[in-house]
């Protein structure tokens, strides 16, 4: 037998674990710990950020929008109609010599075989059907002038929110015939509302101080709208009519 050759036991412990060491595979990727950083080089994921929010639209001045609740096209703020109010011209009462509503073209055709009746029909109305001639056969409206639900279409007339004879009388009478064409046939501006046939025959061609909507809510929108009609025609006013819509302008809200 040769001859055997003894190691203490600390140092073959040393010698063993040395190898084992030596020869053992690192750790799997998702094996280590979730919290360990990303190896050198390995591009670093950093938490998405929050959205920038994006600017608030500018708002828009106060006299640049309508208030709520207008039921016209065109209408403007109280403060607007204020002003336009005072740089109206002051005049006495017109004459009705020459007068003929026959001077102002209407109903015009608007196209589709619709004129402006059945236009204003269909825009101030819910759920409003019509043939295929345009004419309005069912539908739901609110007179302003009164307040009155209505679901026929003929109890219902489309008002001249400032009347043919009205604006002869402040100005008209020296127009040509293809503005007052414009004038009573007007899409744009709060000149043409449906109303009641009895409210609009009650209103006749009188001008605010002689008549005013029964129904005082709809005072502030009725001042503003015959106001910004008449200075947009350059019409004038006269002094008692100028004092009522005063007096409609101040039942506004702001």
């Amino acid at each position: 037998m040769g001859r055997q050759i003894r190691v203490p036991g600390a140092v073959l412990v040393a010698l063993l674990l040395a190898a084992a060491t030596g020869c053992s595979d690192p750790a799997a990727p998702d094996g280590g710990d979730p919290k360990a950083s990303a190896p050198a080089g390995s591009p670093s994921i950093a938490a998405p950020k929050s959205p920038k929010s994006p600017d608030a639209p500018d708002s828009p001045g106060g006299d640049a929008k309508p208030a709520g609740g207008d039921v016209l096209p065109g209408m403007v703020t109280t403060a607007v109609a204020r002003t336009q109010l005072a740089a109206l011209q002051v005049a006495p009462v017109g004459t009705m010599a020459g007068y003929s509503r026959d001077k102002f073209t209407h109903w015009a055709q608007q196209g589709n075989k619709c004129d402006t009746r059945e236009v204003v029909l269909k825009r101030d109305g819910t759920g409003v059907t019509q043939d295929a001639e345009c004419k309005a056969v069912s539908g739901n409206w609110k007179s302003l002038y009164d307040g009155v639900a209505v679901t026929d279409a003929g109890k219902m007339d489309i008002d001249h929110m400032v009347p043919l004879a009205e604006g002869w009388r402040s100005g008209a009478a020296g127009w040509d015939s293809a503005r007052r064409k414009a004038f009573a046939n007007d899409l744009t501006h709060p000149q043409l509302l449906a109303v009641t046939a009895a409210s609009n025959r009650s209103k006749g061609d009188q001008s605010p101080d002689l008549w005013q909507p029964p129904d005082k809510a709809s005072w502030c929108q009725y001042g503003r709208a015959w106001t910004t009609v008449k200075s947009t025609y350059g019409l004038t006013v006269t002094e008692p009519e100028k004092k009522m819509l005063t007096t409609m302008l101040d039942t506004c809200a702001s």
